[in-house]
């Protein structure tokens, strides 16, 4: 049984450190990208995106971090639970949503100069 118990515990911390690194990679994106790049793609202006990804990634960081000191301290010596959270879910589905519906309109409106040349695209 304290196999079991391991495995499962080892699960659910990946899965949270999984929702760590999305929201991480969806808030890095979301600073790269210009102010008006939201605005001319039609979506909410950058300082709410911010705002939620920086949320997002403060709870996901810390569900993470108290399930990687749970795992730890209790091992698998029995079963930890999901202990995800509400807070977890909601960041999960900010950092999709900002992956799957923002990050692809706003592709291409980027600060930097890309693959262009001094006269234009190569």
């Amino acid at each position: 049984m304290n196999l079991i118990n391991g495995v499962f515990n080892l699960l659910f911390l990946v899965l949270a450190a999984v929702i760590f690194g999305m929201s991480v990679y969806a808030l890095v994106h979301a600073l790269r990208v210009p102010t008006n790049a939201f605005v001319s793609a039609g979506k909410l202006k950058k300082n709410l995106w911010l705002l939620i990804l920086v949320l997002a990634t403060l709870f996901s960081a810390g569900g993470a971090w108290s399930y990687f000191n749970a795992f730890m301290i209790v091992g698998d010596a029995q079963f930890i639970g999901i202990g995800i959270g509400i807070f977890s879910i909601a960041a999960v589905i900010a950092a999709t949503v900002y992956i799957v519906d923002v990050k692809p309109a706003v592709k291409g409106m980027g600060g930097g100069r890309g693959g262009n040349g001094p006269y234009g695209p190569w």
